[in-house]
């Protein structure tokens, strides 16, 4: 009963249906291709992650391992978690910082683990957690795996770097990381960006994989205005990285504007270089409600 609930969930929520209904299969598998799907899998840069294009955040207004997804409670969090994977997304973004490592894998119970991919980040600057050490990479890393539940982890990220320095700064992490890597503890790695200076260093570091980068049309919680934002993303695609779009709706700013989620939508898909859209959906209605916006955006031609 569970598979074909999902199954129901998944097509009932494909939106189109009115105007797929009686065409022709071809003509309707091509209209359908036309348009974004927002629980298509695409590939995140050059790594070897297959992961869908919508992906659940898990941090909205978080800090000191708490988050609006921790404090809605577990009841609310699991149908939220649930819900998500019903209707088809399959990542989920975490962090130390937001305190959501012990709650994902419950509400994913019965889910194989090569279902889904768990991004997570590391944080390394003081403040923001109740202990002040900062512990290796190693040691961190071991800590995440045993908090979720994991034998591996599929991204790991250097959380909220922003000095144009970091790769010289942080390089005691990232060697950690390149040696997880190497024995399979973890898939891929890179950084969470808040600045333009870090994001045009990690668009020339050959060790990153994936960057995560705040983007939309209104410069809402962004590292700079679009038209600055814009170039580097380009520079990221153009060297092989991946690249997960955060604050699409404005870190949440945008929820009653329906035309101005609308362009959002528009906008960042349109720019051919964000692989994934990472928002921090709190109810499964407003899921619902981007996808829905995402599927009127045409494909680039």
């Amino acid at each position: 009963m569970r598979i074909q609930r999902r199954e129901f969930v998944k097509r009932s929520a494909l939106g189109l249906g009115g105007i797929l209904a009686g065409m022709p299969l071809a003509n309707a598998a091509e209209l359908k291709a036309a348009f974004f799907d927002p629980y298509e899998k695409v590939r995140l840069g050059e790594t070897k992650l297959n992961v869908s294009r919508f992906c659940l955040g898990t941090g909205m207004r978080g800090s000191n391992r708490q988050s609006d997804h921790t404090r809605m409670g577990k009841q609310r969090f699991d149908a939220l978690v649930q819900g998500a994977y019903d209707r088809g997304i399959r990542t989920f973004d975490m962090a130390d910082l937001y305190g959501t490592h012990p709650f994902l894998l419950p509400a994913l119970k019965g889910i194989p683990r090569d279902k889904y991919v768990i991004f997570t980040k590391i944080w390394f600057h003081s403040g923001g957690l109740p202990e002040p050490e900062r512990p290796a990479a190693e040691v961190v890393v071991s800590r995440f795996l045993k908090e979720i539940g994991t034998d591996y982890l599929d991204l790991v990220l250097l959380h909220c770097v922003t000095s144009p320095k970091w790769p010289e700064e942080l390089r005691s992490y990232m060697d950690s990381l390149a040696g997880l890597k190497s024995k399979g503890v973890i898939r891929a790695h890179g950084v969470s960006c808040h600045s333009i200076p870090a994001l045009e260093a990690a668009a020339a570091e050959p060790w990153v994989d994936s960057v995560h980068a705040r983007i939309n049309p209104y410069g809402m919680s962004m590292d700079d205005q679009p038209e600055k934002v814009v170039p580097v993303l380009r520079k990221l695609r153009a060297a092989g990285k991946g690249v997960v779009g955060m604050k699409i709706i404005g870190e949440g700013r945008l929820s009653n504007d329906a035309e101005k989620r609308d362009e959002s939508a528009r906008f960042v898909l349109g720019l051919g270089c964000v692989d994934v859209l990472n928002v921090g959906f709190e109810k499964v209605e407003e899921i619902d409600d981007f996808a829905g916006r995402v599927r009127k955006v045409a494909r680039p031609a």
